[in-house]
């Protein structure tokens, strides 16, 4: 399903920004513009579907924290809101997500600083009027039954905790079940240690991995995938051998762990293992894994992946990007200008540029609908 827009209201720099969204959506801005905001916000409605999302508030410094400071209205509730809506293009189907959490009341249960969620909402939208699947208003909870109905559901939500993961658990309601198995599979990639006790470094158990883990621990498992069970790595294949000069990318047959190394054209005969890798290499290569598995999925976010690389292995990077775009939506947030211009070029979209107005974030040229004036015009 294509995530087709986005609104993020209240959440750090986020004052209220809604946008219209494609098959590849490009961030490009200076520091402290708020891309990362952004990308976090969209990571936050992932987090409500899956369950997770008072430890990821938690694990920001609280409701404190991510709550926007700025300048408000008189008598305004300070709440987080985020919208997601989804297209299912081959049902015709739109799935409309939306989550309100604030802080909580005096002499109320909870903890302090966690979010508490004030209202929760999901409806889908065919030819026809939306419907609401699912509302939620402080811990009661509503649902569509098999009839066609809204009936109370019998359990009580806790007051961080969402009731499109509680519902979603429950396997009655296929609404519900679909547009959280969509969200859930979505990956987002913000960096990858490359110490010497990363993940990427150390041999993993042969499992048969289909997409790459978001801390990168299954990436030899990935390209043992690959490599063994698909036996197709012409994309990866190109990719290693323009991002390093020639180099190749071996892959044992896995026995109880999977593992990998690179043999370079000056020493073909030896194969570098990962520990002796730099960290752009080891992390070009987990960038491949995760743009190229084996299972493409719904929706793939990169947050500056340009970290340590080398300029020249931007447009091998840009690359892979254009080539999980085939399957996968992007949602790319950079600082590069090398590595935006690369990707334009190949995948044929303008980027959009993150700029600071009046201290909030948002996206020069973009109308109050969501719409980017110069692609209009």
């Amino acid at each position: 399903m294509l995530l087709r827009s986005m609104h993020a209201e209240n959440y750090r720099s986020l004052r209220s920004i809604r946008m219209d969204l494609g098959p590849v959506n490009l961030f490009v801005g200076e520091n402290g513009t708020g891309k990362s905001n952004l990308y976090r916000s969209l990571q936050l409605v992932q987090a409500a579907v899956r369950g997770t999302f008072a430890q990821e508030i938690a694990a920001e410094g609280g409701m404190a924290s991510a709550l926007w400071t700025g300048r408000r209205r008189p008598n305004e509730p300070i709440r987080i809101r985020l919208e997601a809506e989804l297209l299912d293009e081959e049902r015709a189907i739109t799935f409309c997500y939306r989550i309100e959490a604030g802080l909580r009341p005096p002499a109320a249960a909870g903890f302090a600083f966690e979010p508490q969620i004030k209202t929760e909402e999901l409806a889908i939208e065919t030819s026809s009027r939306p419907v609401t699947v699912l509302k939620r208003a402080g811990p009661g909870i509503m649902v569509r039954n098999e009839a066609g109905r809204m009936e109370e559901y019998p359990e009580q939500a806790l007051t961080s905790e969402t009731a499109m993961a509680l519902l979603g658990d429950a396997g009655h309601y296929p609404e519900i079940g679909t547009f959280r198995r969509a969200v859930s599979q979505w990956r987002f990639f913000h960096g990858f240690r490359t110490d010497r006790e990363s993940p990427l470094r150390q041999p993993c158990l042969a499992v048969t991995a289909p997409m790459l883990d978001e801390d990168g621990g299954n990436l030899a498992a990935v390209f043992a995938t690959l490599s063994h069970t698909r036996q197709d790595t012409v994309d990866l294949d190109r990719a290693i051998t323009d991002a390093f000069e020639g180099a190749s990318l071996a892959v044992p047959e896995p026995g109880e762990f999977a593992s990998f190394g690179l043999v370079f054209p000056q020493f073909p005969q030896r194969t570098f293992q990962p520990r002796e890798l730099s960290d752009g290499q080891i992390r070009f290569l987990a960038l491949a894994a995760a743009l190229l598995s084996y299972r493409s999925p719904p929706l793939v976010a990169l947050n500056e992946p340009e970290a340590s690389l080398h300029p020249s292995m931007l447009p091998p990077l840009a690359t892979m990007i254009a080539s999980a775009a085939r399957s996968s939506q992007v949602w790319l947030v950079t600082h590069s200008e090398l590595l935006a211009r690369e990707v334009e070029q190949r995948c044929g979209i303008r980027a959009k540029r993150v700029i600071r107005k009046e201290g909030a974030t948002w996206i020069e040229g973009m109308r109050l609908t969501g719409e980017i004036a110069e692609e209009g015009a």
